[in-house]
Parts: C-alpha cells; sequence; structure tokens
C-alpha cells in the first residue's frame, strides 16, 4: 500500500493553504483557499512556483528564503499526524510505503515532528525521484520497482484529484480520503473508493483483498460420480 504524505499522514494541507493564499497575495495573487486547492493540492512546490511566475511575471528575488521558513515555522506550531492514522497503519499488514510530491527533506521533517517517520524509514519515494510529477504515474511506479511489487497489486491512498489521477494512470486500486479539503466528488471514479474517516481504512483495504482472493480462486466442487456401466 503507498500512501501519500501530506493530507494523508500527516495534516499539513490545511496549514500549507493558508499560507499558499498570504503568500500569493503579498505577490500580487489574489486567490481563495478553494482554488488553491483546486489548483496546486497534490502537485509540486516546483510546478506552484512555475505557475506563480506565470501569473504574476516573475517572483522577487530571495522570496524563497523569507517564505520557506514562514511554512516550517507554522508546521512547528500546529503540525500533527491525520487523525486515525497510527490506529490505521497498526492494522495494515502488507508492506507500505510513502510516495508524495513533496521533497525528501519535507518528507522527513513532516514525518518525523509527527512521530511516523520510523514506521516509513527506508521505504519513502520523492518526487524529486522521478521525471514527472502527479498527475502523470511517474512516482507511484517508481515506488512498486523500488519495492518489488506489481502495480496491479499495489494500492494508493490519497487526498487530491491529482494524486487519484496518478493512481489511476498507473493501474492502481485508489482509496480517496475526503476527510482533508478535497471534495469526495473530485476523488469518485473508476477503479476508486471514497472514504471519510482514517478509522475505516483497514477495513476497507480487507474486504479489497478478500473480493481479490475470491475471483481468483476457482470454487472447488466435487467431481461427479463415475457413470454406471450399461
Amino acid at each position: 500500500m503507498i500512501f501519500d504524505c501530506d493530507g494523508v499522514l500527516v495534516d499539513s494541507e490545511r496549514i500549507a493553504v493558508r499560507v499558499d493564499v498570504a503568500m500569493l497575495a503579498e505577490m500580487g495573487w489574489d486567490i481563495s483557499a478553494e482554488e488553491v486547492v483546486e489548483r496546486f493540492m497534490g502537485r509540486s512546490h516546483a510546478y506552484l512556483v512555475s505557475e506563480v511566475e506565470a501569473r504574476v511575471g516573475g517572483l522577487p528575488a530571495g522570496w524563497d528564503f523569507e517564505y520557506g521558513p514562514r511554512y516550517r515555522a507554522a508546521f512547528e506550531a500546529e503540525l500533527a499526524a491525520v487523525e486515525g492514522v497510527a490506529e490505521a497503519l497498526d492494522q495494515i499488514s502488507i508492506p507500505t510505503c510513502v510516495a508524495s510530491s513533496g521533497s525528501h527533506e519535507k518528507i522527513r521533517f513532516t514525518l518525523g515532528f509527527t512521530g511516523l517517520y520510523e514506521r516509513f524509514a527506508g521505504r519513502i519515494f520523492s518526487r524529486t525521484d522521478v521525471a514527472r510529477g502527479k498527475p502523470e504515474p511517474d512516482l507511484f511506479l517508481h515506488a512498486a520497482r523500488q519495492m518489488g511489487v506489481a502495480a496491479v497489486a499495489c494500492a494508493v491512498v490519497e487526498d487530491s484529484r491529482y494524486g487519484i489521477e496518478a493512481a489511476r494512470s498507473a493501474g492502481m486500486r485508489a482509496y480517496g480520503y475526503a476527510g482533508g479539503l478535497a471534495p469526495a466528488h473530485q476523488l469518485a471514479g473508476p477503479g476508486t473508493i471514497v472514504f471519510d474517516h482514517m478509522r475505516d481504512l483497514p477495513g476497507l483495504l480487507n474486504g479489497a483483498v478478500a473480493v481479490a482472493v475470491a475471483v481468483a480462486v476457482p470454487v472447488c466442487t466435487a467431481p461427479a460420480p463415475p457413470t454406471s456401466p450399461r
């Protein structure tokens, strides 16, 4: 099972979107929180920067030195694990990993800060590891290869439309967590189970595994008795 990080393991998206709105307003882009979610949630920081540059005509020199610490300070003041995710992880017995649009540095910080890092150490993959980010399938396919698992045998837990699209493109079952910022209708679609609470995830996963096994294993029937000779 492949987990996104922001909004799935750590409740960081609410914080990041608030900082994004303030930062973009200071740069001259008056944008709502809903539009930030629609445009950027699930995408990489590099994508955000490229879109902002196209909109405002270039970023001021040294802007990242100013705004980077602002994000970190907000995380240090408010960041927590997604409610129920630790308990859900305790009940999931299949191999797990993380595949996030964030940098390795950011993933280590947020998972470490919330006490989740050791659960995934050595099995963490970043947008910076591949050529294309979400909604392209590259990152999830990379994670599957590194884990030694066929894509068709993987499931992805995501909270953004771009992450769900990437999972579908990779040929993986998607679990859309609608307890965050993205509305459920943005996550729903083919090959996707949408759920609201992390406590429900282990049961949904076990149910999907049971169905897969039932489909894959033929029902055995007793052979017909031999016909008596005439």
